[in-house]
């Protein structure tokens, strides 16, 4: 388990943003940066990268703590398990459930919200479609109902942050309202809405003010066909308008680097959808109700589809920025999930996602290989 260590009063090192790049000095004054020095020497002894704490705002777990059904411990098991590989931001996702399911598990990740342990909680399901449930339960699944979502973002206590359905699943306005009335992230999935209905119901979280975004898009979605584009297509033109942000699980199983840099724009950002077996051996394990069975790092349920992802933030960083350069790399794992969070409302997000005075010191040292070696949290360094 990772823990808050010592306070750290001054990093020295290279340090990059999602704008460029610099070697130098950050002065830390508690929780955030108070100084930059970009003409302060670096030794030898300085030689990581420094980088935006990761943000992830689609994950179920790690670590063999599952947060969609694990105990209090088991979730903050979890939690420190991302956050010592760099992920000092993350929302914990729940799978679809029935409603004594879903508010229970509410309660208790409402409790690592609290603790500032996670950022807050995405409900994922139950109102998708049964026919791209992906690893959803298709047992769990529903038609949209307010009162049962109301009721979770009661258990939640403030501390639900998203919320994952499908264009075509019913009540879609009085779901928005409710998005609306507590500042809940929007997110379209699991669907085989036409483009037509998701272009709509993406017009109708507008005219509420509710952010949108794509749940893990391409995955458990049709793909695009020349005369049926779909609500992959419909949610990419979104984003390249400003109306929409879009999840990618860049982990090179659940989307091909190909399909990650045809889709990648400033409105796309990396999420893991990472479940409990993420960080350690394949085998057995569970999602949810559902088996799940890891082969080489590969997580499948037994109907065959993927059943969440094994990878970290730092992984995707690391693969992305292969390709796109470091900066880029920021952008993609930290800097807009944290503007995602922003326009939904959560004020703290503006301290993140950037080296700069003000800001969180939430930073992680990478190696010349661009693995993590070191994770600053709020100012403090996690014990490995």
């Amino acid at each position: 388990m990772a823990n808050p260590a010592q306070q750290v009063s001054e990093l020295r090192g290279r340090f990059v943003g999602p704008d460029g790049e610099f070697t130098g000095r950050v002065r830390i004054d508690g929780e955030h940066i108070a100084a930059v020095d970009e003409e302060a020497s670096s030794s030898a002894s300085d030689e990581l990268t420094w980088v935006p704490g990761f943000v992830d705002l689609h994950n179920h777990g790690g670590n063999l703590g599952a947060f969609p059904s694990g105990t209090l411990e088991e979730c903050r098991r979890a939690a420190d398990f991302h956050r010592a590989h760099g992920t000092t931001t993350l929302l914990a996702s729940l799978v679809s459930g029935n409603h004594a399911e879903l508010c229970g598990q509410a309660e208790i990740l409402a409790q690592l919200a609290e603790a500032g342990e996670i950022a807050g909680i995405h409900m994922e399901g139950p109102f998708v479609n049964a026919g791209k449930c992906g690893a959803q339960d298709p047992s769990r699944i529903v038609d949209g109902d307010p009162e049962l979502f109301a009721s979770v973002i009661d258990a939640a206590g403030g501390h639900l942050r998203a919320m994952t359905f499908a264009p075509e699943t019913a009540a879609v306005p009085e779901l928005l309202d409710l998005c609306a009335q507590h500042k809940i992230i929007a997110s379209l999935g699991h669907t085989t809405a036409d483009y037509e209905l998701t272009v709509s119901v993406i017009a109708q979280a507008h005219e509420r003010g509710v952010t949108v975004t794509a749940t893990h898009l391409f995955n458990a979605m049709p793909p695009v066909h020349h005369r049926e584009p779909g609500a992959v297509a419909a949610l990419l033109n979104a984003a390249k308008a400003g109306e929409a942000y879009v999840e990618l699980i860049a982990d090179g199983v659940h989307l091909a680097d190909g399909t990650v840099d045809m889709a990648y724009s400033g409105r796309a950002f990396a999420i893991t959808d990472a479940m409990e077996a993420a960080g350690v051996s394949d085998g057995e394990y569970k999602l949810g109700h559902l088996r799940v069975q890891v082969t080489d790092g590969v997580a499948r349920v037994d109907s065959g589809s993927i059943a969440g992802g094994t990878s970290t933030l730092a992984e995707q960083f690391a693969r992305f920025a292969q390709r796109h350069g470091l900066a880029e790399a920021v952008r993609f794992t930290s800097t807009t999930a944290a503007h995602v969070l922003c326009d939904a409302g959560l004020q703290q997000a503006t301290e993140l996602g950037e080296v700069g005075i003000g800001k969180r010191a939430n930073l992680v040292g990478l190696d010349s290989q661009l693995q993590v070696r070191r994770v600053m949290n709020g100012g403090r360094e996690l014990e490995a």
